[in-house]
């Protein structure tokens, strides 16, 4: 078994989570859906969590003998890691809340969603311990949720772009063998294991040049930076903003007034899918390195179109 405070340091330094006083998105999302549901978040979470919102979110026992990778709190998931754990065992995620991005052939999604409280409650109950990073995984230069989709291409990173937050850079661009719009097509939803992707744009013949943004790359300015470095396919998890409401309707109708426009071949294979990746090839690896006697478990989604 392995300490609990072995693992979070290991993390924190790699990551240099210390490093970021907040995460710019979490520090917003998180109390925006605790808060109206009366829930004393402040309390319940880990007093340096509540205040970067990366790190170890919630402790229990300090003995690990097993760590499970998922990339959302899904009902399916946290069942899972609740069944199959054993004291002390911890769950690193992506996120700390779900995000309900929709379906592009389905149900539109509700947004971030807390985690039920019976599920906190049972994470506590059973002493068990969850660790999440999401931006310092997102522009880390050398293990990152977007090098983890160019690692599956065997491409070469010759530039990032789409700054966050005066954080990082969330955006690759890369070079990859030649390729087509169908081809590309086809690997991609192998790759990340999805019955469809959503597309717009383009079909090309040629690809040899792309650009990589994992989770919601539904940014117009960004798509635009990118076909003007010459990319011929955007790869990302959402180009569609199908979440139900004001704000979703308004990210929708700006992605449709621009894509009569676009050269490009825009291709999303799913906001979940896009950041699981890196969990499945390279936090696995980085686990079994740093902590060889750690059991390794992942916890892939039921549904990644949610």
């Amino acid at each position: 078994m392995i300490q609990l405070e072995k693992v979070e340091k290991e993390l924190n330094d790699y990551f240099k989570v210390k490093e970021l006083a907040e995460d710019p998105a979490f520090s917003r999302f998180i109390p925006m859906v605790y808060e109206p549901i009366g829930f004393d978040w402040r309390s319940f979470f880990e007093k340096d969590f509540v205040q970067r919102f990366n790190g170890v979110m919630i402790r229990g026992s300090e003995s690990i003998q097993t760590v499970y990778l998922a990339v959302f709190p899904t009902d399916d998931v946290l069942e899972n890691f609740i069944q199959q754990a054993e004291e002390g065992d911890l769950l690193f995620m992506h996120h700390p809340l779900l995000m309900e991005c929709g379906d592009p052939r389905g149900a539109s999604g509700r947004g971030f969603v807390p985690i039920a409280e019976h599920y906190l409650h049972q994470l506590k109950e059973k002493k068990l311990s969850v660790y999440t990073c999401h931006v310092p995984m997102d522009y880390h230069e050398e293990l990152s949720t977007g090098l983890a989709i160019a690692e599956a291409f065997n491409a070469t990173v010759t530039d990032r772009f789409l700054p966050y937050k005066n954080t990082g850079y969330v955006g690759l661009i890369a070079s990859i063998p030649k390729t087509s719009t169908e081809v590309l097509a086809s690997a991609l939803k192998e790759i990340f294991n999805i019955p469809y992707i959503d597309f717009e744009g383009i079909h090309h013949k040629h690809i040899e040049k792309i650009a990589i943004v994992p989770g919601c790359g539904d940014s117009v300015e960004a798509m635009r930076d990118a076909e003007d470095r010459g990319v011929q396919a955007y790869i990302t998890g959402e180009i569609h903003c199908h979440i139900d409401n004001e704000y979703g309707q308004k990210k929708y109708k700006e992605m449709m007034d621009y894509v009569p426009d676009t050269k490009m071949s825009l291709i999303g294979v799913s906001h979940s899918s896009s950041e699981y990746l890196v969990m499945k090839t390279q936090m696995k690896k980085w686990f079994k390195h740093h902590f060889p006697d750690l059991n390794v478990r992942l916890l892939p989604q039921h549904k990644w179109w949610l």
